[in-house]
């Protein structure tokens, strides 16, 4: 609607051009914005405002102008020229009639939009240590950047999805002396575990395994080969975990990348790290001082980071941020037009330098990083800190496993990611329409109903699309869709390619649930009004067509969210 509008407004200014109404060289572009009280109209736009200097006009001249050249159209009820020269336009009725069928015949393709126009995104996000559980904030992430994705892919953009696997370093190190050390206990073997090392009854329970299927021939191996095969063994089993973790919430990653692959010598003998930082060193951008080779962060002032950074210390250890470097060197190797990494709020000072380090390698302003602040679990209004289970931290896992996969993506993606997240336990488990997943996702199943009512008696396991198919098959007479309850309900259905851009755009999957919620009100709004179901055939035909495309939207909405549209609950 939005385009229509726009175009019929250029067609309007590149008439008055051409008769010589409007001294302007060109058409300019035109942009519209729906105006903040609705009785102004559908759309509004400022171009005459804009217009008016170069054209050398009277800006509500140049309005009325376009206006009258716009007035009269079929598309148009009203266009008024308000203020000093805006221009608010509203739809028809046929106009907006026309949506319904436009909903019905694009199906789950409805709302997609172009911005993206086939470029590269990759999208990298949760990339937890392969250490131990996800926790809650993890679940917050993998519901972000999986909802992301599917929007971004939504808005033109070829999306690759990936999980970078933390398996090098120190960390991995403590890991495997962590499971070693209980293994040997098991093994009745006095050992001290040491209060730097992973303390979770996790690491008991993967050493627990690990005895169990290979009993105690490790027990007298050299310390260096047991914790090299406990390394191995452990992390595989880790990250195995972690995938299944996900994947019961919908998340697949289409690449696992290796932190490891980094430091491994290439065909030339040389590591993705040494390429990464002979880039760097070719374009002036590495410097030596004190013993220790630094990146010159600073000269890139518009990334804001405040000092330059060591990625090579006095000793030769490399720093995580060499390392990193090269791992996004590589992902802009790969061809990714544009590299999103979601990272936890800990990172926030780490920002401005993977940026500068971006330029610096020849890819500036296409890396976005966007902060994914903590979760607060409540339960009665009381914080929830402690796992009943192990007295430890509540896993993701254990969340999914009580409020389960939909209502846990819904209530992480309910907030915008800078802003902190209370997870209110029983109200995600309640079924009520205070619950807003819930509520949502009855108002597709509701919908479902009056499908399957509208059928008679059809088959148990008919899906919703087969019936209403077979109910709204023959002709309908839509201009019988007059009512405001009707029209609003339109009007909703029309706004989601807006908002598909706007979220896509701001990188905002949150504004899908609040359309989502909309949705859901204006449709059992449009319900609690309108009979659908009538002794008037026709006006029953038309409406059973506008509940189809509200099926349609709805479950096109929860798709991009990744929550299930249940058809009966």
């Amino acid at each position: 609607m939005r385009d229509l509008l726009a175009g019929l407004v250029r067609d309007a200014l590149a008439d008055a051009i051409a008769a010589g109404d409007i001294a302007l060289a060109e058409v300019p572009e035109v942009f519209l914005e729906r105006p903040r009280d609705p009785s102004h109209g559908d759309w509004a736009t400022n171009i005459a405002l804009v217009s008016a200097k170069a054209a050398g006009a009277n800006p509500r001249a140049l309005a009325d102008a376009i206006a009258s050249r716009i007035a009269g159209h079929p598309d148009v009820a009203a266009v008024e020229v308000a203020g000093p020269g805006f221009i608010n336009l509203r739809l028809s009725d046929a106009a907006l009639q026309r949506v319904v069928e436009q909903v019905r015949a694009e199906g789950t393709d409805f709302g997609r939009v172009d911005p993206g126009r086939g470029r590269r995104v990759q999208v990298e996000f949760v990339s937890a240590n392969p250490v131990g559980p996800m926790h809650v904030g993890h679940g917050r992430w993998a519901a972000l950047g999986d909802s992301m994705a599917r929007v971004l892919a939504h808005a033109g953009w070829i999306v690759q999805r990936e999980f970078y696997v933390n398996d090098a370093g120190v960390q991995m190190d403590i890991f495997a002396k962590s499971v070693a050390a209980r293994y040997l206990q098991k093994c009745g073997r006095d050992v001290a575990f040491e209060d730097t090392w992973y303390q979770g009854a996790y690491i008991a329970e993967i050493a627990e395994e690990i005895f169990a299927a290979e009993g105690s021939v490790w027990a007298d191996a050299e310390p260096s080969a047991r914790e090299a095969h406990f390394r191995e063994k452990a992390y595989a089993q880790v990250l195995e975990h972690l995938k299944h973790v996900l994947h019961r919430m919908g998340v697949d990653f289409d690449v696992w990348f290796s932190e490891r692959s980094l430091h491994a010598p290439g065909p030339t003998g040389r590591s993705e790290v040494d390429i990464a930082m002979d880039m760097l060193r070719g374009a002036g951008h590495l410097y030596e001082k004190d013993g220790a080779t630094w990146f010159a962060s600073t000269a890139f002032p518009e990334y804001g980071d405040d000092k330059d950074r060591v990625l090579v210390k006095a000793d030769g250890e490399l720093t995580y941020f060499a390392a990193d470097i090269a791992y996004h060197a590589d992902k802009f190797a790969r061809g990714f037009d544009r590299v999103i990494n979601i990272w936890g709020a800990d990172h926030h000072g780490y920002v401005a330098r993977m940026k500068a380090a971006c330029a610096a390698l020849g890819y500036p302003g296409q890396l976005d990083i966007v902060i994914g602040q903590m979760v607060t679990l409540l339960r009665g209004g009381e914080v929830v800190r402690m796992s009943k289970r192990t007295g430890e931290m509540v896993t993701f896992e254990e969340l999914l496993d009580e409020v389960g996969a939909d209502a846990a993506r819904y209530f992480f993606l309910r907030r915008s990611t800078d802003q902190s997240l209370d997870f209110d336990i029983g109200l995600a488990k309640e079924q009520s329409s205070e619950n807003p997943v819930y509520y949502v996702q009855y108002a597709h199943a509701r919908i479902c109903s009056i499908l399957r009512k509208a059928a008679g008696a059809p088959d148990a396991d008919e899906p919703a699309a087969a019936v209403a198919a077979r109910v709204t098959g023959g002709e309908a007479d839509l201009s019988l869709l007059s009512d405001p309850a009707e029209l609003t309900l339109i009007r909703k259905f029309a706004e989601l390619p807006e908002v598909v851009e706007m979220a896509a755009d701001q990188l905002a999957p949150y504004k899908l649930t609040r359309y989502a919620e909309d949705l859901a009100a204006t449709f059992h709004q449009f319900y609690t009004v309108c009979h659908v179901l009538s002794d008037d055939p026709a006006l029953t035909a038309a409406r059973l067509r506008l509940v189809d495309a509200s099926r349609i939207t709805l479950a096109t909405v929860l798709g991009l969210l990744g929550v299930a549209a249940p058809e009966r609950m």
